[in-house]
């Protein structure tokens, strides 16, 4: 580890009393134990939050639909959900960095816990407002989890920070496996309780993201953002004398957002990873959206449809430490451009499928796993290329544009299969591929530039 590494460990360390830094090998050893506990409680909540990640992307759609009673409207699931995602990254970012991670994380597990208690009442009634609203607060739980990768960041070393990112992106596997497969066992709840069929399976998943936000408010001490702050120059000035905190609030969120901006405009390695991030994004929830409307119109039982789902989510988390590895070895951009080649031979698969469930198993798979090398080596590579002052800003608003992006994919994709099919829907997919690849060749010819001067 290099000097300048440990003189930064150690600042993150110190005391809030202003008190001098600890020795760099004191602060070492305890920004280590900070970090083993929180990566460690991280992972035992997006276990449990990741069950309703899975619950929705399984049968989200399908409940829509079953509300509505239009398959037109399976596509507003996914749309309202990834919407909600959208709604509240930037908040849930600015949370964070004003109040800490654990106020952040365990107020957007508690939000999507309460969508899905709506989406219960919504299926009862028969309410499809009641069923959109629902959902943008159950779409909460997925900008929590994918916010949660970069907690385990705040005291990762550099040259770690995509595996550390990648732990906990890992750690939704298990989660969001049993997710999908929750809908014969919800059956089975909501017989008891004699509530709609599908509704047991969100009912399940409630539980599950009111337990991951007890666990972050309760455990989640020290913070970890705070402390990566604590004595660094990268920490924000307080609230001017005469200035209510609401003002306050909001004139540092605009002026942070025009700082992103601009950082974005200024630094292409960002750039990209933004691109990046929110490309791979939209292609994976568009066409993750239909696939259970296209399986059970091809006759697919519920049980089949949960396998192909789990199989997907597999390939989004389970690999992710690999793709970590590969990314702090090889680099992010190469790992990065690794996830486009998945994405293409996916769509291929899926696009040619004709209702054959091995090719939808196999190309929806790989949909996860080009996901995951896009994500993992795109967020490690963000954060590498923004000063420290402004991660958590650009996070929030890069987490946001990828869902609101992908938002309108998911708003299209319905129209779009019953038009062109669910091989053109895999065809549009893997198109959104190009502009990212076309960036790569702006940043290798740039970097080429650079080294012949």
């Amino acid at each position: 580890m290099s000097v300048p590494q440990q003189e930064e460990a150690a600042e993150a360390a110190a005391g809030a009393d202003g008190a001098a830094p600890a020795e760099p090998w004191e602060a070492l050893e305890h920004v280590a134990a900070v970090q083993k506990r929180t990566v460690r409680l991280l992972v035992a909540a997006q276990t449990v939050g990741g069950v309703g990640v899975g619950v929705a992307s399984s049968l989200g759609s399908l409940l829509a639909e079953d509300v509505a009673q239009s398959e037109t409207y399976a596509g507003l699931a996914r749309t309202a959900m990834t919407a909600g995602a959208a709604v509240v990254g930037i908040p849930l970012a600015f949370l964070a960095q004003r109040r800490g991670r654990r106020s952040s994380l365990s107020a957007g597990w508690l939000a999507a816990a309460i969508g899905g208690f709506i989406l219960v009442a919504a299926a009862v009634l028969g309410s499809v407002p009641l069923l959109a609203f629902g959902m943008l607060l159950f779409g909460t739980g997925g900008a929590t989890n994918q916010q949660s990768r970069f907690a385990a960041a705040d005291l990762a070393m550099p040259h770690r920070r995509a595996r550390a990112l990648s732990v906990v992106v890992w750690a939704t596997t298990i989660g969001s496996v049993i997710g999908p497969n929750l809908a014969e066992p919800g059956t089975s709840v909501a017989t008891a309780l004699h509530l709609p069929r599908l509704t047991g399976a969100f009912l399940l998943a409630s539980v599950c993201m009111t337990v991951a936000s007890i666990l972050l408010w309760v455990w989640l001490r020290p913070d970890p953002l705070l402390l990566s702050r604590q004595n660094t120059q990268d920490e924000s000035q307080p609230a001017t004398a005469g200035t209510s905190s609401q003002d306050s609030a909001k004139e540092s969120m605009t002026g942070t957002l025009r700082q992103v901006r601009a950082h974005l405009r200024r630094t292409p390695r960002a750039a990209f990873a933004f691109l990046a991030i929110v490309a791979a994004h939209t292609v994976m929830v568009a066409v993750m959206t239909m696939t259970p409307v296209s399986m059970a119109g091809h006759g697919e039982t519920l049980t089949v449809v949960g396998i192909t789902i789990s199989g997907h989510l597999l390939g989004m988390y389970a690999f992710s430490p690999v793709v970590g590895w590969l990314a702090d070895r090889f680099g992010h951009l190469t790992v990065t451009l690794a996830g486009q080649v998945v994405f293409v031979v996916s769509a291929l698969l899926s696009g040619f499928s004709r209702g054959s469930v091995p090719m939808v198993m196999a190309g929806l798979f790989l949909l996860g796993l080009g996901w995951s090398f896009s994500l993992v080596a795109g967020s490690a590579m963000l954060s590498d290329a923004t000063p420290a002052r402004l991660r958590p800003g650009v996070q929030g608003v890069a987490d946001t544009a990828m869902n609101v992006v992908a938002a309108a994919g998911a708003c299209v994709s319905g129209p779009l299969m019953g038009s062109i099919g669910f091989g053109g829907l895999n065809a549009f997919a893997g198109l959104l591929v190009l502009p990212v690849v076309v960036f790569s060749l702006f940043l290798a010819r740039n970097r080429g530039r650079t080294r012949a001067h």
